[in-house]
């Protein structure tokens, strides 16, 4: 039976952590709806997500999975993909999800073309009401599909990320700020933070 398991009040507090609904946010939403019926909310650490966009539906995994970036338990990859794992510490389970919209019949041409408008800025207010009617029917399609037609749902590949560590600050020999350690870079005989490598490196 498709369509989602999760209530009314865990979407729309999706939805005020994000400030919008729209499609990506749909998507976020139901890879975080899977993680919560294979393994559960992340009380700490125990779960991991590595996702490859950045995109809205982001926030939705953070807020229903419990893996956030500032626990270091939610990790990007900036490798521009619909596609989301998930590990569970306890016995090193791993599942990737990778969004198919062909799955779903995709967003229609008309969609398509009116949000290449928004791009270069040339909407009318008529079409800026016609494309947000069909953002709306796109993300009900993907929220009220089985999770087996919004994901390819595979084995994750590879270990299980370690648990993030705490590093030694070192301060930047040009600015003077603190930087973990692994951040640093080494040039002409000094210390240096990203910002400023990369701004001396360029002169060279």
């Amino acid at each position: 039976m498709g369509g989602t398991a999760l209530s009314q009040e865990q979407i729309q507090r999706v939805v005020d952590f994000h400030g919008h609904w729209c499609p990506g946010l749909a998507i976020g939403i139901r890879a975080g709806e899977f993680v919560l019926r294979e393994f559960g909310r992340a009380a700490d650490e125990e779960i991991v997500a590595v996702v490859e966009t950045d995109m809205c539906g982001v926030d939705a995994i953070q807020m229903l999975t419990g893996c956030t970036l500032g626990k270091g338990n939610l990790l990007h990859l900036d490798h521009g993909k619909m596609a989301f794992r998930f590990y569970r510490r306890s016995d090193e389970k791993g599942v990737r999800l990778v969004f198919d919209a062909d799955r779903l019949g995709g967003p229609s041409d008309a969609m398509a073309a009116l949000q290449q408008k928004r791009a270069a800025g040339t909407l009318t207010a008529e079409e800026r009401q016609a494309l947000d009617t069909h953002r709306a029917e796109w993300s009900e399609r993907i929220m009220g599909a089985d999770l087996a037609d919004v994901f390819r749902i595979r084995p994750a590949a590879g270990p299980v990320p370690r648990r993030a560590r705490l590093m030694q600050s070192l301060a930047c020999e040009a600015c003077g700020e603190k930087t973990m350690e692994t951040r640093t870079r080494r040039f002409e005989g000094r210390t240096l933070c990203l910002p400023c490598f990369e701004r001396l490196d360029r002169r060279v």
